[in-house]
């Protein structure tokens, strides 16, 4: 089958599982790795290898970028210890605990002579760190706390280049390579901190000429640019890529898009990256399911479960161990928050890439693919699919102070008594129904709307956040109102298109600010007295 055909039929699979994970309200990343190997099950079609040219020079530099981009670098900052404490030191120390618990554990079952600890750290160091892709995806989708998101997002943003690092130092090692501590903490900063410098340069750059342009076209080349240039440029001087992308992603988010882009242009930019992360994820977890072979994973089962329970566990260890260290910090972690972040660890397709790179004539190269490939179909499919049901369980999703059920329940009813009001004026309109019948239920609606706008202004007095969400509703309906307005009389002739450039550029600069106003809405914490009941219909 021809390239570019594979890739229609992928987009074209990746759209019917996208409208059927919307429909039955199921995990969109989850839901594309079960159609992948239901698609590699029956040998529907020969899809494009997930090599590592494919995923290094196309999909992960654009995928990053995306998630760095939309970081708020404030927030970020404001969790800078717990992040890189996860992402650095505690990746090792993951990589450490999971070749510690694996190794032993291969050697007691006595399912492979001659797997030692240096096999057991190969593995570790490529399966170590939490795919960014499926992270960020599953976490927006499920409307995590802000916070947690940060956390969650961050980590695994900078956690990828530094087991990329470690799988690099390691597999040298397993190769006869002299190691020392030292050395290996040189090597380590040396090329994830020229990686970081690489990519301040090339956004700096980029962001210079954005701050001198305002053309939308123009300066998505530039995001473009930054993006896969600074990603060329590090692995060209054999320093990290994915750093350098992050990076360059961070700067161009938090620095070029608020100060040199135009309202109108960055809201054309965040639309483009964010098709782009749409096409790219439907492309690699569509991927992922179709390169995996069950028959020859279902072989390796004993194995793939013993490397499963060390990659959670040691995950755990070191998720609770900084969440405990972080308590003497401003920067503390609810205890609920931990078992959040270690279910979170997904794992995916860098790992599958880094394990296929391995030599083939490396010992147990094959039960390492195969251990590999099954750690991450169970992690995508178990804890993806358990996530939300965890999320729920703790009370952290969706999560509502005391007062948001009473008010919305509060808005339902007044919304379907002025429905039921309007419905009786239309009926005294047309002479329906005798005015006498009418005037008491007329009457007696009016009441029950009485108390319930009596309910709601109690509710604002107790929690002043729903007068913000209520205002910036009504503003979002109005500039809906009048773009669609302003589009209808271009299409109509009755603006001509220099005025309806104007025109539609203010708009695009309120609804930017709306948004802004809108994100920023704070999130009152429950209090401590409890909310007041709903008055009787």
């Amino acid at each position: 089958m021809h390239f570019e055909l594979a890739f229609v039929l992928l987009f074209s699979i990746a759209t019917a599982v996208a409208i059927a994970a919307r429909y039955f309200k199921f995990p969109y990343t989850v839901a594309l790795v079960l159609a992948g190997l239901g698609l590699g099950i029956v040998h529907a079609f020969e899809p494009p290898h997930l090599t590592k040219e494919l995923l290094f020079a196309v999909i992960l530099p654009g995928l990053l970028f995306e998630a760095a981009f939309h970081v708020d670098f404030r927030k970020f900052m404001k969790n800078k210890l717990a992040i890189t404490s996860m992402a650095i030191p505690g990746v090792v120390a993951s990589m450490a605990l999971t070749a510690l618990l694996l190794s032993p554990a291969m050697r007691g079952m006595n399912l492979l002579e001659g797997f030692g600890l240096i096999h057991a750290m190969v593995f570790a160091s490529l399966i170590v760190s939490t795919d960014p892709i499926a992270v960020v995806g599953l976490f927006k989708a499920l409307g995590a706390p802000k916070r947690l998101a940060i956390l969650v997002e961050g980590e695994s943003l900078l956690n990828d280049g530094t087991s990329v690092v470690l799988f690099t130092l390691v597999l040298g090692v397993a190769g006869g390579q002299s190691f020392t501590v030292g050395g290996a903490v040189l090597d380590f900063i040396k090329v994830a901190g020229m990686g970081a410098v690489i990519g301040g340069a090339v956004s700096w750059a980029a962001s210079k000429v954005i701050l001198r342009v305002e053309d939308a076209m123009v300066e998505i080349t530039l995001t473009v640019i930054a993006a896969y240039g600074s990603f060329v440029v590090a692995e060209h001087f054999h320093y990290s890529g994915v750093i350098a992308v992050v990076v360059a992603g961070l700067l161009c988010g938090n620095w070029a898009a608020r100060l040199g882009m135009g309202p109108t242009t960055r809201i054309a930019v965040e639309s483009f990256w964010e098709y782009l992360a749409f096409a790219l994820n439907s492309v690699v977890f569509l991927l992922i399911g179709l390169e995996v072979q069950l028959t020859s994973l279902l072989q390796s089962w004993l194995p793939i479960l013993l490397a499963y329970g060390a990659v959670v566990l040691g995950r755990a260890v070191v998720v609770y161990g900084v969440s405990g260290l972080l308590r003497f910090t401003s920067e503390k972690l609810p205890w609920k928050w931990s078992a959040v972040l270690t279910w979170s660890g997904l794992r995916g397709a860098v790992s599958m890439v880094l394990v296929l790179g391995l030599p083939n004539d490396f010992a147990h190269r094959e039960l390492l693919v195969n251990m590999t490939f099954g750690v991450v179909v169970l992690s995508i499919i178990f804890q993806g699919l358990t996530m939300a049901p965890l999320l729920k369980w703790m009370g952290i999703t969706g999560q509502k102070d005391v007062y948001q059920e009473q008010y919305e329940l509060a808005r339902g009813k007044l919304g379907a008594i002025h429905a039921a009001l309007a419905s009786l004026e239309a009926m005294r309109r047309a002479r329906e129904i005798p005015v006498d019948v009418l005037e008491p239920l007329e009457r007696d609606y009016q009441q029950k709307a009485q108390a319930v706008e009596q309910e709601l202004t109690t509710l604002k007095q107790q929690s002043n956040r729903f007068h913000e969400e209520e205002e910036q509703e009504a503003i979002r309906r109005v500039l809906i109102v009048e773009k669609a307005a302003l589009f209808n009389a271009y299409q109509q002739g009755t603006l001509n298109k220099e005025v309806f450039e104007h025109l539609t550029a203010e708009l695009d600069e309120r609804i930017a600010k709306a948004k802004d106003a809108e994100a920023h809405v704070p999130a009152e914490d429950a209090q401590a007295s409890p909310p007041p009941q709903a008055l009787a219909s």
